[in-house]
């Protein structure tokens, strides 16, 4: 029998159907929502107009909030709204769209990490020829290649899902559209499939983990060569790439790092990593940085004048 695609649209079932707490949550993440916005693009707006903030670690971290930013806007304003709409359906089309934008953004995102890791070691292990190694062609190749890396993670995902047969099921236990739960609606055998999800996004979490815990102990062990000032300022920034590293890696692993399937937990680590990390990174990197609060500082005083 020919397997065929006749689901139009899916329905969501969102993080909780008691009405008293959605509206609880819609407050409270439409509250995240608009600190994650304004949070993220102080940041993108202060590193391109700061003279003082013309470093690589800033060229990068402008990127990353610009990331945060659209990431978050992908995913949390379609569940606010489902909180306060009695119909939480989303059309096939939407569907597919959010799971490419999610992948696209996330992808990129964790790649920058790779590259603000990579920065940070050229910066405090080879401090004299940092310059030359992350000159502004470097930089701008790096940022490609994480935007590159993201579109064809992204692409992997999409193919995978747009080839998935739903011939019937469309109901949603989740918030948003992604890879477990769609595999889960699929009239067919996802064992293969499933192996190749699994290696795509969990392997690509715990290889990257790792490389980035490797490289920050490097660095770190690095620190003995360093002056007291200098390990103070190193210790600083590297403490807050790991906190973000952590933050957003732990809950991709969880998830991802397992057979297909979908567990109660999912759709809270799934808030965690994609509409409160977002919202955290620009905090981290603004209360641990002296240069960022006095470019904001700055800024600030520019625009009141």
């Amino acid at each position: 029998m020919e397997q065929r695609n006749n689901v139009t649209e899916f329905v969501l079932l969102g993080l909780t159907q008691s009405p008293q707490v959605q509206k609880i949550l819609f407050v409270v993440f439409l509250f995240i929502y608009i600190v994650t916005m304004v949070g993220n693009l102080l940041i993108v707006v202060t590193v391109m107009i700061s003279p003082t903030l013309d470093a690589p670690m800033y060229f990068f971290l402008g990127y990353l909030s610009f990331m945060d930013a659209v990431y978050s806007t992908t995913i949390t304003p379609n569940m606010i709204i489902d909180l306060v709409n009695e119909k939480k359906t989303i059309s096939f089309q939407a569907c597919m769209s959010q799971l490419f934008i999610e992948h696209f953004f996330g992808g990129a995102e964790i790649l920058l990490l790779v590259v603000m890791a990579y920065d940070r070691y050229a910066a405090i292990c080879k401090p004299l020829h940092y310059l030359t190694i992350m000159n502004q062609r470097v930089c701008i190749v790096l940022l490609l290649l994480a935007w590159v890396g993201g579109f064809l993670h992204a692409v992997v995902q999409l193919l995978f899902a747009l080839n998935l047969p739903f011939c019937g099921p469309n109901v949603i236990d989740h918030f948003v559209c992604d890879m477990y739960p769609l595999l889960k609606l699929a009239c067919t055998d996802i064992y293969l499939i499933g192996l190749t999800v699994v290696a795509n996004n969990g392997g690509i979490c715990v290889v990257i983990f790792l490389l980035l815990l490797i490289s920050y102990g490097v660095i770190l062990h690095s620190l003995k060569n360093l002056s007291q000032q200098g390990k103070r300022k190193a210790l600083s920034t590297c403490s807050s790439h790991i906190t973000v590293v952590i933050l957003y890696f732990v809950p991709c692993v969880v998830i991802y790092v397992r057979p297909p399937s979908t567990l109660p937990i999912d759709k809270s680590l799934t808030v965690f990593y994609t509409v409160i990390t977002p919202m955290l990174n620009p905090l981290i990197y603004t209360l641990r940085n002296g240069e960022m609060k006095s470019a904001m500082k700055k800024f600030w005083i520019r625009k009141r004048k």
